[in-house]
């Protein structure tokens, strides 16, 4: 990218939020925007999911164009402007990798995140935490969140050292769970179900899988088999409340296959 195409952007930006430009942006807060910033963030992820370039250039587009936005509104207010933002994230790489810019080696990505956490304490924006979980953001998804807490939990050594804990873990909630639905315990019912989920999580940490990501591409997988479901269903001239669950069943085998009858 060019620096004169990335300051035509700003230059954009510039005049839409000011005073004679658009009535929506001019009038957007960082509160406003929050919905707009997590909806770029899984349109971009969806693009890269489909692994189509012309999408995922649009999508990163959309999602530079809110950081953007951020920028200006606090330059608006005072505080910094998207210079000061691309000379922080500059500065804050070059210091978070000391074996390529400065002196040293490291051999493998563990050595690399483990010097990352090491020196991300001794910055001072994070001095103020008095645990080691205080970094995990609180508006992160249920299940990404639950692996950086597990993460950071052990790496101070709170960890079970073998998988077939975990399963046994597993085991136990499951079981707990059963009890509290099946004795109607409403309130522990609930709660059950996130020991369960929270278990599961610490399963993919042990097998390096992404919880989120995981669930993500079962969301997919499932929006395909069911809409192939709906599509059969159609095509017999059928409803699909109206459709035996035996029927309803076989197409989904089918799909699972991902071979259409002929």
């Amino acid at each position: 990218m060019s620096d004169s195409a990335f300051k035509k952007l700003t230059e954009i930006v510039d005049t839409l939020m000011s005073e004679n430009g658009c009535p929506w942006d001019k009038v957007q807060t960082r509160e406003s925007l929050k919905p707009y910033l997590v909806e770029e963030v899984y349109e971009a992820l969806e693009a890269l999911d489909g692994n189509n370039p012309e999408e995922i250039k649009d999508e990163l587009g959309d999602l530079l164009y809110q950081i953007l936005f951020h920028a200006k509104i606090s330059e608006n207010r005072g505080e910094f402007n998207i210079k000061d933002v691309v000379q922080s994230i500059s500065e804050k790489m070059t210091r978070r990798h000391p074996h390529v810019f400065q002196e040293g080696n490291l051999e493998t990505p563990d050595e690399v995140v483990t010097q990352w956490e090491e020196i991300k304490k001794q910055e001072k924006n994070n001095a103020h935490r008095k645990s080691v979980l205080d970094g995990v953001p609180k508006h992160l998804p249920g299940l990404l969140r639950a692996q950086k807490l597990q993460k950071k939990a052990a790496k101070q050594g709170f960890d079970w050292d073998e998988i077939t804990a975990v399963f046994d873990k597993l085991d136990e909630e499951v079981a707990e769970f059963k009890e509290a639905v099946l004795s109607g315990k409403e309130a522990d019912i609930e709660g059950e179900l996130g020991d369960i989920l929270f278990v599961l999580v610490n399963i993919a940490k042990f097998k390096k899988i992404d919880a989120e990501e995981a669930l993500r591409m079962t969301n997919n997988k499932f929006i395909k088999r069911f809409q192939y479901i709906e599509e059969q269903v159609a095509k017999r001239g059928q409803e699909l409340k109206d459709t035996p669950l035996e029927e309803l069943e076989k197409y989904w085998q089918e799909a699972k296959q991902d071979k259409p009858p002929i």
